[in-house]
């Protein structure tokens, strides 16, 4: 499921789907600020909200995203 193959293409993939949520992590965002965009952004494909919420827990595992004390999702810089 995280990454491609012959049952789950390409752009289904987990792996796919936290690139594009962290793209589009250009400042820190409420989780459902990020799913609005997220979602206008596969209107042709669309995502459930679980495998939205999966990409976020990879970018997370991935140490990629943090959350702020106020519950913001951001990007994380070298390493912080």
């Amino acid at each position: 499921m995280i990454l491609p193959t012959k049952n789950i293409s390409p752009d289904r993939a987990l792996l796919t789907l936290a690139g594009k949520v962290f793209d589009g992590l250009g400042s820190p965002r409420t989780v459902s600020g990020i799913w609005d965009e997220f979602r206008m952004q596969q209107e042709a494909h669309p995502v459930s909200y679980a495998f939205f919420i999966l990409a976020i827990d990879l970018l997370f595992m991935m140490k990629l995203v943090s959350i702020t004390d106020d519950g913001l999702i951001r990007r994380r810089v070298g390493g912080q």
